[in-house]
């Protein structure tokens, strides 16, 4: 990163010295560099192909059809669409996002951030008739699995204390499933994932799809929605977000460094700012 902040400084200092000599000219060289930083095509309708990467990098290859591929090309709305919560009424900070992910947002107002996440992680093993991985834990720690909810099981909860028991008629349906997301929006959060899922211990070992997460109340989680890496192996990714109260899904801006933004630089144990909300202690960890 400090590489491209030095050949930045040395491109302006260029820029300026020339400028006393020919401004003409170099208007439209300042034009042209400017236009080689930005990093946005607002036509597109893919994360993909909504954000370019910076000078140096370019994107990092996954296989077809793989989860990473499957984030990499979710579809966003038009570009300036705002951030909607759950009640239709428009989130009151709207200047964090670069894009919104096509995904309703339930008017019942249980799809915060973690569910949201859960949400597009079972939709794609769904998708891709991998029905059966479909399970998370509760706080609680208790596992609920879809197979299981989709035959008629359905907990019974008192306290920290959890029981199964086949109460309703077998439904695999699609309507359904969608239920069952609605159970684990209620029992399931940040803080079960932080416990449930499996650590990364090595930043080089990041890729999309992967989660920095604060587990707790309050708690919040971000996906990685894309990668790009350099010729030194330097990585930077994308982030997206769901919220509380539940809202859009959105990809953020990096607020810290307009350079490479809405790109990011991530770090092992570091302050990582993310839109309106900034990690301490967190860790980053991986679906199963």
């Amino acid at each position: 990163m400090r590489k491209i902040s030095l050949i930045i400084l040395i491109i302006v200092t260029l820029v300026l010295l020339v400028y006393k000599l020919s401004p003409v000219p170099i208007k439209q060289l300042v034009k042209a560099v400017s236009t080689s930083f930005n990093n946005i095509d607002k036509d597109s309708l893919t994360i993909a192909s909504r954000v370019n990467t910076p000078l140096g990098y370019k994107r990092s290859s996954y296989p077809e059809g793989g989860f990473e591929d499957y984030i990499r090309n979710y579809k966003l709305k038009p570009f300036g669409s705002k951030i909607i919560n759950y009640d239709d009424s428009e989130y009151y900070w709207q200047k964090g996002h670069i894009g919104v992910l096509e995904i309703p947002v339930p008017k019942n107002g249980l799809q915060q951030c973690a569910d949201a996440l859960i949400r597009i992680r079972s939709e794609y093993l769904w998708d891709n008739d991998r029905k059966d991985e479909i399970g998370f834990k509760f706080t609680s720690g208790h596992y609920c699995s879809w197979s299981k909810y989709a035959a008629g099981f359905r907990p019974k909860v008192n306290g920290n204390k959890v029981s199964f028991s086949k109460t309703a008629r077998a439904d695999f349906s699609k309507a359904n499933f969608y239920n069952y997301l609605n159970l684990i929006y209620m029992y399931s959060g940040t803080l079960s994932l932080y416990n449930e899922l499996k650590s990364i211990a090595n930043v080089e070992d990041l890729k999309i799809g992967d989660m920095l997460i604060l587990g707790g109340s309050p708690g919040h989680i971000v996906m990685l929605a894309d990668e790009a890496i350099n010729t030194n192996g330097e990585k930077l990714f994308l982030l997206f977000q769901g919220n509380t109260p539940a809202q859009s899904v959105h990809l953020v801006k990096n607020l810290d460094d307009d350079i490479i933004s809405p790109w990011y630089s991530l770090k092992m144990d570091a302050v990582i700012p993310v839109s309106n909300f900034t990690f301490y202690n967190s860790k980053f960890v991986r679906f199963k």
